[in-house]
């Protein structure tokens, strides 16, 4: 998604994604999933054990599942959220 207007809403990270983290949530300023992404990357370079949990997570995007969709094509909404679930032992 190119040119899309960039939103505000809340990331909330869970289980070892909040640890790794260390925040259970932060805002977003973005008009797309891989743009939050990238900006939390970077917000978070000093953590690399975040970095890392991030490449193995599900997201959850105002309660949706995206799946295997492409994150530069999901778009975000005002006052949305973006839950970065990290794979759970046991299920």
């Amino acid at each position: 998604m190119d040119g899309g207007a960039r939103v505000t809403g809340t990331i909330r990270y869970w289980a070892a994604a909040k640890a790794a983290a260390g925040t259970a949530e932060e805002p977003y300023l973005a008009a797309t999933l891989a743009e939050a992404l990238a900006a939390a990357r970077a917000r978070h370079a000093g953590r690399p054990r975040l970095l890392q949990v991030l490449d193995h997570c599900s997201y959850l995007v105002d309660g949706e599942q995206v799946g295997s969709r492409e994150h530069a094509g999901v778009a975000l909404t005002e006052g949305g959220t973006v839950e970065i679930l990290p794979p759970f032992a046991g299920g």
